[in-house]
C-alpha cells in the first residue's frame, strides 16, 4: 500500500512573532511561568506531581479568598471550567436565573439550557449591572435553585459588584455561580465572605499563565445538592465526583493531565502569592488607571462607568470615522501589539484593551499609547 504524501510539508522548527498580547486574553506569560512549562514531564500520578496538584489547590484558594475543600485546576480552558459548574450545579428542571450583560453571560445561558435548566433571565445594557434591588425582585419573582452572574464581563470590562448577593441567595435557598475568567489575581475577589458556591476562572489572564488549565471551586453547599442528584452528571470528563477522585485524597486515575500546563499554573500561582494578592489587585489598580489617564490624553473614551471599570480589561470607544478592524490589524502587524475587537453589540463600537497578569505595567501602557499615536 502506497504511503500519501499529499499533505506532507517540509518544514522549519517552529518560530512565532514576538507580540505585545494587550488584547482580552491571552496575555503575556512571566518568562518564570514559560520556562516552567518547558520543563521534563512526569507521570500524572508520580507523587512529585501530585505534590505539585496539592499546591495549585491551596494557592488557587489563598487567590479566590476561600477555603472550600473542592478547588480544583479543570483540563481545559475557561469554557471548560465554566461548563463544569453548570454540569455540577444543574440538574434537568432546575430553575436558573442568570443575569446577562454581556457576550458571556448569553453563554451561560446557553450551558445551561443544554443540560436541562428552566433558564430564566435579567438583562442591562451592555456595560452596565445589577443593583441588589434588581436581583432581589427577580430572586423573588423565579426563586432559583442556581443564580448565575458575571463578576467581569470581558466582553465590555464591566465588574458586577457582588456585596451582599450571597445573603440574598441564602435568603431564598439558592446557589451563587459567579464567572470570575477576567478578575482572578487582578480584580478584588471574596468567595468566601460573598458567599459565592461555584466560581471558575482562566489561567491566560489576569494569573498570566498560558490557556488550558483552569481554576474551579465549589462550596460545601454546592457539594450537598452534587452528591444528592438521583442521576449522574450528564458530562464524564468534568464529573467533579470523579475528577474529587483524583485530586482528593484517593488518587484515582481519570484523565492524564495537561502536565506542563499545571507546571506553568503552578508558577504563576506561586508569583501571585509572592507578591500577595492584595499587592497584585494594587498593581492592577494603578496601572490601569494610568492606563486610562494615557487614553484621554490622547482623545479616546472609556465606555464603562469609572468606578465600574475593570482593573484588567478596558473597553476603548472608537472615535467617529476610524476604522476600528484598521486600526487593530495596523497595531498588530507594524507594532506586535494586539488588542481585540467588540464582541456582539459592542461590535464595531469599542477595542477591547487587556492590562492584566505580568502585563500590567506602565512600560506596556507607554508601548501602547506611542503605537496608537501613530497609527490613529
Amino acid at each position: 500500500m502506497s504511503i500519501k504524501t499529499n499533505q506532507l510539508q517540509q518544514l522549519n522548527p517552529l518560530s512565532v512573532p514576538n507580540r505585545l498580547l494587550l488584547g482580552p486574553g491571552p496575555c503575556n506569560a512571566h518568562p518564570t511561568v514559560l520556562q516552567a512549562m518547558s520543563t521534563t514531564p512526569l507521570g500524572h500520578l508520580d507523587p512529585a506531581f501530585l505534590q505539585i496538584m496539592d499546591e495549585i489547590q491551596s494557592l488557587l484558594r489563598y487567590a479566590w479568598q476561600t477555603d472550600h475543600p473542592h478547588t480544583i485546576a479543570v483540563s481545559g480552558t475557561g469554557s471548560a471550567a465554566m461548563e463544569a459548574t453548570i454540569a455540577n450545579s444543574v440538574e434537568p428542571g432546575d430553575v436558573m436565573l442568570i443575569g446577562v450583560a454581556g457576550y458571556f453571560g448569553n453563554r451561560l445561558v446557553d450551558m445551561a439550557g443544554r443540560y436541562g435548566a428552566d433558564v430564566r433571565t435579567i438583562s442591562q445594557p451592555w456595560g452596565q449591572n445589577f443593583s441588589l434591588e434588581e436581583l432581589r425582585t427577580a430572586m423573588a419573582t423565579h426563586r432559583p435553585k442556581i443564580l448565575g452572574l458575571v463578576h467581569a464581563e470581558t466582553s465590555t470590562g464591566c465588574r458586577q459588584p457582588i456585596e451582599g448577593v450571597g445573603e440574598l441567595c441564602r435568603e431564598y435557598d439558592c446557589l451563587l455561580l459567579l464567572d470570575t475568567v477576567t478578575s482572578l489575581g487582578g480584580v478584588p475577589i471574596h468567595l468566601d465572605d460573598w458567599g459565592v458556591d461555584l466560581a471558575y476562572s482562566c489561567s491566560q489572564k489576569g494569573l498570566g499563565c498560558a490557556p488550558g488549565a483552569s481554576p474551579f471551586t465549589m462550596s460545601p453547599r454546592a457539594m450537598e445538592k452534587l452528591l444528592a442528584r438521583p442521576t449522574k452528571v450528564p458530562n464524564w470528563y468534568l464529573d467533579m465526583l470523579l475528577l474529587g477522585k483524583y485530586w482528593g485524597a484517593e488518587r484515582m486515575y481519570h484523565h492524564t493531565a495537561p502536565i506542563n500546563l499545571y507546571y506553568g499554573l503552578r508558577e504563576a500561582l506561586r508569583l501571585v502569592s509572592a507578591e500577595g494578592i492584595d499587592n497584585s489587585w494594587t498593581r492592577h489598580q494603578l496601572n490601569v488607571e494610568y492606563l486610562w489617564s494615557s487614553l484621554e490624553s490622547i482623545g479616546l473614551k472609556m465606555h464603562v462607568e469609572q468606578q465600574y471599570r475593570l482593573p484588567t480589561l478596558t473597553t476603548v470607544c472608537i472615535p467617529d470615522g476610524v476604522d476600528g478592524k484598521a486600526v487593530a490589524k495596523q497595531l498588530l502587524l507594524e507594532h506586535n501589539i494586539e488588542i481585540g475587537g467588540g464582541l456582539g453589540e459592542l461590535a464595531g463600537k469599542v477595542w477591547r484593551v487587556g492590562l492584566m497578569g505580568y502585563n500590567s505595567r506602565k512600560d506596556t501602557v507607554d508601548r501602547l499609547i506611542t503605537a496608537l499615536k501613530q497609527v490613529i
